[in-house]
């Protein structure tokens, strides 16, 4: 098993939406005779997108798995989405593969969001290859795409393989290490020629500076290169393979998956230069313990995707982190307390589910049916030797929208349809806001939650609407005032009396509520004060202007009267309530709205656009960087003006700008804003 280990390659591809990355994946999964035909994007026929809204929206909304051999060798391949609204588990996906494949845009470059994908890869410390692709594409540019990798992602890159020609003229590769050409023929297949003459000078220029590189990152090399002037090939690739596992040099290779030209030679290099699961760093637990990935290990497996199949039901998918694992297998699950019978393991291909009878090994990506206890970020292991894999951090949500039926009395179906859909998707979240009385669904982005209905719709036929979610405004007020609360009430037989005076002034803001008890001499009760306190509370969480709560005051009991007999802890409830509305009204009330911090990304062009727009919507710069053609811009915004932020940025850039976004505050709602709200507020109460 260990030399079969040995030569497994178990990677992920990863890039920006676009950039070809599932075009790439069924490249290889034909070159590698996985699969009988080329599939196409536009056509709806690739292999790993055949969920109908992947097909619909023609991109990758869910990551996808495949098995397949090349020489002879096992190769395991995650297809990972690359729109910001579906990269949320990125960190998941990292974690089950060894290495990585890196896809870039021959006519973009690197963009924003390749930049943040890539911070991905190395904080995962996993070693990396490029593919440029869509060579064959019109305005495609191997040298502006290659110069964008140092200028954008600051990484040290080692061309394998230039390009010959491009656009239409793509016509073959360049070996540079080996000083070789091969020129594309049908149906994948490369034929050996000579190098252009008018790539010669680039060729050399190119070599002697990868040679460079490489011969830096390990010593012994380095004084090769200096005493001879010169390494031997085998040397060179020893050298850079070190490299490569380091994390120093990253390789580069050139091809178009559209048109099956450069799968054969980026196939060679996946399995030369990417490492094993036996190279995989050890496996650090959550109580600081370590296994390593090998087969004499004991057994654990990390859930990192739960996927509801319409025909087998739940497929946890997991990445074998060390031991071996069969089918019937029963396993520990730490994170439950729970057991687990594995049942019939399974390897994928797309959509395709085959049925796996040999031992999985460490790099193994196998999913099993129908586990009762287990959801993604469990870690599976052997009863006798426990093991917890610390889960991958997951970003915060950055939208929300409030959840309703389209019909009346099914709220509760659609609750429990989009419940379902919550165990396969790790980056939605469902919660039902107390204040405004919303089902809030949240998510990375307006396209996220949108595709997540669209799901819920088709597999649950639950008629699921989307509206814009409630803001969850607050009051305060800006003066002070006493006021007095007298509650009276005779009905003919024991009477209510409550008679409290109140001082109410307002706390600094995020200061919350305060209440002092400053009665001397028993003018009221001791047991009747916790309830003046309660009556205000509950008073307070109704507001005075727009129904919404009112925070950071300050309420001083101070003087008041009870009677012997008619007085109770109900009447000085209703007492201490109406102090309060009374007081609140003198004391200059406000409508408080939430502001965010956002943070935008986009490139150095679209920074004007952006602040621009982030202006008109009552936004206030706190600062902003540039780092390598990317600008960062911090403000704080109010959240009513964010709400379709993600598709306003998307047509602003072009897709190419990103953001995060948090609660940071609360401030003071400019007076028309304030007036519509209350309007709004009080028109919704009439209705």
């Amino acid at each position: 098993m260990l030399d079969k280990l040995a030569k497994q390659r178990t990677y992920a591809l990863v890039g920006h939406g676009g950039t070809g990355k599932t075009s790439t994946a069924e490249m290889i999964l034909y070159q590698s005779r996985a699969i009988q035909r080329l599939g196409k994007i536009d056509e709806g026929t690739t292999c790993l997108d055949f969920e109908p809204e992947e097909i619909k929206r023609r991109g990758s909304i869910q990551p996808a798995f495949a098995m397949y051999t090349w020489e002879k060798n096992r190769h395991f391949l995650v297809d990972t989405p690359g729109d910001n609204n579906f990269i949320g588990d990125i960190g998941y996906l990292l974690t089950a593969v060894d290495g990585v494949l890196f896809v870039v845009d021959a006519v973009d470059g690197a963009k924003p969001l390749t930049k943040k994908l890539w911070s991905e890869v190395r904080n995962a410390k996993l070693p990396a290859l490029i593919m440029v692709n869509k060579m064959d594409r019109e305005r495609a540019d191997f040298n502006m795409a290659y110069t964008s990798l140092v200028n954008t992602l600051g990484i040290k890159p080692v061309p394998l393989y230039l390009p010959i020609g491009a656009e239409a003229g793509f016509r073959g590769l360049v070996d540079v290490l080996e000083e070789k050409a091969c020129f594309f023929a049908e149906e994948g297949g490369l034929v050996d020629g000579d190098v252009p003459d008018d790539m010669q000078d680039l060729l050399a220029e190119m070599r002697e500076t990868s040679i460079e590189n490489i011969a830096e990152s390990d010593e012994q090399l380095m004084e090769i290169y200096l005493e001879e002037g010169s390494l031997k090939v085998e040397d060179v690739y020893q050298g850079l393979r070190k490299g490569i596992l380091a994390g120093d040099l990253v390789p580069v290779c050139a091809g178009s998956a559209l048109e099956n030209k450069g799968g054969a030679k980026l196939l060679e290099a996946v399995q030369r230069l990417l490492p094993s699961p036996l190279e995989h760093q050890d496996w650090v637990g959550e109580n600081q313990e370590v296994r390593k990935s090998h087969p004499d290990e004991p057994a654990a497996a990390l859930v990192f995707k739960t996927i509801t199949d319409p025909f087998t039901g739940q497929l946890s998918v997991m990445r074998v982190l060390s031991g071996t694992m069969t089918s019937d297998m029963l396993l520990a699950n730490p994170l439950k307390d729970e057991k687990e019978k594995l049942g019939q393991l399974l390897v994928f291909e797309g959509k395709k589910q085959i049925p796996f009878k040999e031992e999985a090994g460490p790099g193994f990506i196998v999913a099993a049916a129908k586990l009762k206890n287990t959801s993604t970020g469990d870690t599976l292991c052997s009863e006798k030797s426990l093991f917890v894999l610390e889960k991958p951090a997951l970003p915060p949500c950055i939208l929300s929208y409030a959840l309703g039926a389209q019909e009346k009395g099914e709220e509760d179906k659609v609750f429990a349809a989009v419940q379902k859909l919550l165990d396969e998707d790790v980056n939605l979240q469902l919660s039902r806001n107390e204040e405004t009385k919303d089902m809030l669904l949240s998510g990375m982005g307006q396209l996220h939650i949108e595709m997540a209905v669209e799901k819920v719709k088709r597999r649950y036929k639950a008629a699921v609407v989307l509206k814009t979610p409630k803001i969850p405004y607050r009051e305060t007020i800006k003066g002070k005032a006493e006021v007095q609360g007298r509650y009276k009430k005779q009905t003919g037989g024991r009477g209510q009396f409550g008679d409290c005076w109140i001082r109410l002034e307002p706390k600094a803001s995020g200061q919350g509520y305060e209440f002092v008890d400053a009665i001397v001499g028993g003018v009221i009760p001791r047991q009747y004060i916790p309830a003046v306190d309660k009556g205000i509370q509950e008073a307070a969480v109704r507001g005075v202007l727009a129904g919404y709560p009112m925070v950071d005051f300050k309420v001083t009991l101070y003087d008041g009267s009870y009677h012997s007999v008619d007085s109770s802890e109900m009447a000085f409830k209703i007492a201490g309530s109406m102090a309060f509305k009374k007081a609140a009204e003198k004391c200059q009330p406000v409508i408080l709205e939430p502001i965010m911090l956002v943070t935008v990304f986009v490139p150095d062009e679209y920074m004007g656009d952006v602040i621009g727009d982030l202006s008109s919507k009552r936004g206030r710069v706190l600062g902003s960087d540039s780092d390598k053609g990317i600008t960062s811009v911090r403000c704080h915004v109010p959240m009513a003006e964010m709400l379709q932020y993600a598709q306003d940025l998307r047509s602003m850039t072009g897709g190419q700008g990103t953001f995060t976004m948090e609660f940071d505050h609360y401030e003071e709602c400019p007076g028309p804003i304030a007036e519509k709200v209350i309007t709004e507020s009080n028109a919704q109460k009439e209705s």
